[in-house]
C-alpha cells in the first residue's frame, strides 16, 4: 500500500457514508463499486489525495481515506480470532518491541499480531513466526502479502509445534499466542538472550495461572505481571457526553516476565499470599 497520501491502483480504500458505515476495497482499474444507490468507477478514484469526498453515480456520498492497521485486521480474511488492536498496541507497548528487535512469536492465526509486530520492528529487524496448522498459516501468508504488498523480507514462517523448532538465535522478545503457552516456557528461555522479554497472550484465568506458576517454577524468569486492556469509546453531541453502550470489554489476558542472566537466582517474593491461594491446606 502507497503511503503517499494519494490513492494508486493496488491500494486499500475505506468509504464511509454519512452514518459511519465503512466499507472496503482494493482499487482495480476499470472495475466499479457498486452500491443500492449508484455506483463508483475505480479509475475516478486514482490520483484522488486521502480525505476526499466521493460520490455514486446517484449522488450517495462517502468520505475516503486509507484503512488503518486497526481497520484492516478487523476486515482481513480470518482462519482464526485475532488479537484485537487494542491488545496489539499493548503487546507491542508493554513488550517493547523495538526497531532492529528480533522476535519470535508463536500462533501467529491469521497474521493481525504479526502485522503489528513487523512494522514495530523496521527493516532493521525480524519476526519468525511459528504455526502448527498449514491453514492458518496460509491465511496469515496471505493477510500479510495483501497488507504489505508481498512477503516481508524479514518474515519467515515455520509450520509446526515451537517446541519442536531448531531456535539456535538468542532473540530479544518470544511473544506467545496459543492455547498451552507453560508448554513454550523452557524453549522461550532458551530463545532469549538475558533480559529479553518473555509475553503470553491468553483467554481464561485458568490459562493465566498455570502460565504463571510455571514461569515462576522455571526459574530463569523474572516475577511475571499480569494485566488486561478494556476500551470503552464515548458519545459526544454538543454537550451531551456519555459513555458509548457498546464497549470492548474483556478479549484477553497480557503475562509478561524476563529472562534472568544465567545462573542467577530470581529473588523471592516478600508479599504473603492470601488464603487458599495454593490450595487447601491438609494440616
Amino acid at each position: 500500500m502507497s503511503n503517499s497520501g494519494f490513492f494508486a491502483a493496488g491500494d486499500r480504500i475505506q468509504l464511509t457514508d454519512p452514518k459511519g458505515k465503512m466499507y472496503s476495497f482494493t482499487i482495480e482499474p476499470g472495475k466499479e463499486w457498486h452500491t443500492h444507490k449508484g455506483w463508483i468507477t475505480h479509475d475516478e478514484l486514482i490520483n484522488l489525495p486521502e480525505g476526499s469526498i466521493v460520490s455514486t453515480s446517484a449522488g450517495l456520498k462517502f468520505t475516503a481515506f486509507k484503512p488503518l492497521l486497526a481497520d484492516y485486521v478487523l476486515t482481513m480474511p480470518r482462519g482464526a480470532t485475532i488479537v484485537y488492536p487494542k491488545d496489539a498496541a499493548m503487546i507491542v507497548g508493554l513488550a517493547d518491541i523495538y526497531p532492529g528487535a528480533r522476535v519470535l512469536e508463536a500462533g501467529v492465526g491469521s497474521g493481525a499480531l504479526t502485522i503489528s509486530l513487523l512494522r514495530a520492528v523496521g527493516m532493521t529487524g525480524s519476526v519468525h513466526s511459528v504455526e502448527r496448522r498449514s491453514d492458518f498459516a496460509a491465511h496469515a501468508q496471505a493477510n500479510l502479502s495483501s497488507y504489505f504488498g508481498g512477503a516481508p523480507a524479514n518474515w519467515s514462517l515455520s509450520v509446526g509445534d515451537l517446541q519442536d523448532q531448531e531456535v539456535n538465535e538468542n532473540f530479544d522478545r518470544v511473544i506467545l499466542d496459543m492455547l498451552a503457552p507453560w508448554e513454550c516456557i523452557d524453549c522461550s528461555a532458551r530463545a532469549l538472550r538475558p533480559g529479553g522479554v518473555f509475553m503470553a497472550y491468553v483467554a481464561t484465568t485458568t490459562q493465566l495461572s498455570v502460565t504463571a506458576e510455571t514461569l515462576k517454577s522455571d526459574g530463569r524468569f523474572s516475577e511475571p505481571q499480569s494485566s488486561e486492556t478494556i476500551v470503552r469509546g464515548w458519545h459526544h453531541e454538543g454537550l451531551a457526553v456519555r459513555p458509548q453502550q457498546r464497549m470492548i470489554a474483556h478479549t484477553g489476558f497480557l503475562i509478561q516476565s524476563r529472562k534472568m542472566a544465567p545462573g542467577v537466582e530470581v529473588l523471592a517474593r516478600r508479599r504473603r499470599p492470601a488464603k487458599g491461594a495454593y490450595g487447601v491446606s491438609q494440616d
